[in-house]
């Protein structure tokens, strides 16, 4: 837990009138108003040191979850010029083909004009 110089400062400062409340309580003697809100605030104190913690801990989960996806991203990235680099290999081999063959069909042609 991260706890601040003016969380410090604070429950310090509440610490000895616990005690005394806790002993009082312990005595099995009543408990006055201030008494009860000494109580509460400590109480108070403790849950937003709590929160603060649990606000630490979903922050750093966002960070990290922050470098994953970027990570993703990059790989994404990688994924995509490779697929496109493939796409354009493919159709510059068809291409060739494509032209291969309408060299090819246009050759027949010709030979097949002139013989026949």
């Amino acid at each position: 837990m991260n706890k601040t110089k003016v969380d410090d400062m604070l429950i310090e400062m509440i610490s000895p009138k616990v005690k005394e409340i806790e002993e009082k309580f312990g005595n099995g003697e009543g408990l006055t108003q201030d008494d009860i809100n000494t109580l509460l605030l400590k109480s108070q104190y403790n849950h937003i040191n709590h929160l603060d913690a649990k606000l630490d801990e979903v922050t750093a989960d966002v960070a990290s979850l922050k470098e994953e996806f970027n990570g993703l991203k990059s790989e994404f990235e990688v994924l995509k010029v490779s697929i496109e680099h493939t796409i354009q290999k493919s159709l510059n081999k068809n291409m060739l083909m494509l032209f291969g063959m309408m060299g090819f069909f246009l050759t027949l042609s010709k030979i097949i004009d002139k013989f026949g």
